[in-house]
C-alpha cells in the first residue's frame, strides 16, 4: 500500500510539473498571427481567438513520461 501511495503521489505531481512546463514551453514559443488582422483593418479587443485542442498526443507523451518515472520513483525511495 505504501508504494501505491508514493506511486499516486509522485504520479499527480510530475503530471501537473510536466503540464505546467510543457504550457510554459509553448507559450515562449508562440508567435501571433498578425497577417490576418492587418487584412481585416481593424483591431478587435472583443474577439479571442481560440486554437484547435484536439490534439492529445502531447498529453500522451506527458503521462507515459510521468507514469515511468513516478514508477521509478518507489523503488528508489524503498532502497
Amino acid at each position: 500500500m505504501k508504494k501505491y501511495i508514493i506511486f499516486a503521489i509522485s504520479f499527480i505531481v510530475l503530471f501537473s510539473l510536466f503540464h505546467i512546463l510543457f504550457g510554459m514551453i509553448l507559450t515562449f514559443i508562440y508567435t501571433p498571427d498578425v497577417s490576418d488582422v492587418r487584412n481585416a483593418g481593424e483591431l478587435s479587443q472583443e474577439g479571442v481567438i481560440l486554437g484547435n485542442n484536439s490534439n492529445y498526443l502531447p498529453n500522451l507523451i506527458i503521462a507515459f513520461l510521468s507514469a515511468s518515472i513516478a514508477y521509478v520513483i518507489p523503488k528508489k525511495i524503498n532502497k
